[in-house]
């Protein structure tokens, strides 16, 4: 198998060697896995993405367990993951149909989607009865057909990276939320979809920002996107993408300089969950995908605090949880150290990655 980037060659004692370290979760070097993402002819891809799978899904397996056992007790963040990671493994099913290779990991996959949708209707039901006002403002994004999933790619352009940053006026959620209700059309009755205040314009194109409010501004374009709002403001929604996606890398890459403090893991999931499904390849890193499925608890499924000594947190100086603290959503955690909206961004991360690599190779292009 010949890497397209530096011509190296896997002999198959190789690489199936290394196929088997990655069915049963033990590392592979970047430098192999780079040689198991970029591939150069058709068999190759179809070993390249069973090995992906065989990686992915022993940890989608676990993580819809944890959903059966912990359905109820879900928030509104951690269902939408896993409804996500629904519309992705669809996704991958569709690409996958037509490779008899790929057969006995798309029976796994059909096996986890059969699960999930009870399973989300189930804690949907849930979910309403326990926060009623906020699920009916956020309802819609757990409807079929509300996600859809990239077709054609780009990536990240750091000319785009913010110089300075502005520290004025702390992000405010709850007018993030109701500035989404807004573009959902749930906000109040009578209005219209695709509805843009200008206090909304000012918050979400607001340059500068970092950690959790890039996020949160990213997903007002893409629920944007999703709803299908074309006029006004979401003429230049690309251009904004372009820019909020471009910020994010930048942050993971810092999170990564840092060791991936446990404070910030949420937050790089977050990132790569919706700069990924948003069409930015260059989020789905081979590295990072590693390192995501050691963060995963093994008995329990789920994703939260560290398995190894959860008691203790890693030392993060005051400038950098300023600059990445989290905005709260309506988070949950649970008395095991799981935590609904971790597990909820790590599914859907993980479930982009199978994705992006049933979708090899896609059409690239440069962000403008």
């Amino acid at each position: 198998m010949t890497n397209k980037i530096s011509g190296e060659r896997l002999c198959p004692l190789a690489r199936a060697k290394s196929t088997v370290q990655i069915a049963l979760g033990l590392p592979v070097s970047e430098k192999t896995m780079n040689q198991i993402f970029g591939v150069a002819n058709l068999q190759d891809l179809s070993e390249n993405k069973v090995a992906i799978g065989r990686m992915i899904l022993p940890a989608l397996e676990k993580a819809t367990s944890f959903m059966e056992k912990r359905f109820s007790e879900l928030n509104l963040d951690g269902v939408s993951g896993f409804w996500i990671l629904e519309v992705q493994l669809k996704g991958v099913l569709e690409k996958w149909g037509q490779e008899p290779a790929l057969k006995p990991l798309s029976l796994k996959v059909e096996n986890i989607v059969k699960k999930l949708l009870p399973l989300i209707t189930r804690a949907t039901i849930y979910l309403k009865l326990s926060d009623s006002m906020y699920f009916k403002e956020f309802q819609e994004t757990l409807k079929p057909g509300f996600w859809n999933l990239p077709h054609s790619w780009s990536q990240t352009n750091t000319s785009m990276i913010y110089s300075k940053f502005s520290n004025s006026h702390p992000f405010s959620e709850g007018l993030s939320d109701s500035c989404m209700a807004l573009l959902l059309g749930t906000k109040e009755e009578g209005l219209q979809p695709c509805t843009v205040t200008d206090v909304c314009r000012e918050l979400m194109t607001k340059p500068g920002c970092m950690g959790y409010t890039l996020s949160h501004q990213l997903l007002y374009f893409l629920i944007a996107k999703m709803k299908g709002c074309s006029d006004g403001l979401f003429l230049q929604s690309k251009y904004y993408m372009d820019i909020l996606c471009a910020n994010m890398m930048a942050l993971n890459l810092e999170i990564e300089q840092v060791g991936f403090p446990f404070l910030n893991q949420d937050l790089f999931m977050e990132n790569i969950m919706f700069c990924g499904i948003s069409g930015y390849s260059d989020f789905y890193k081979p590295r990072w995908l590693q390192i995501i499925l050691t963060w995963q608890q093994p008995k329990e499924g789920c994703f939260g605090k560290p398995y190894d000594n959860r008691k203790q947190l890693p030392r993060v100086g005051k400038d950098q949880q300023q600059s990445l603290r989290r905005v709260k959503r309506r988070e949950k955690g649970f008395s095991d150290g799981c935590s609904s909206h971790k597990t909820g961004v790590a599914v859907a991360a993980l479930g982009g990655f199978l994705y992006h690599s049933a979708e090899h190779s896609p059409t690239i292009t440069k962000a403008r």
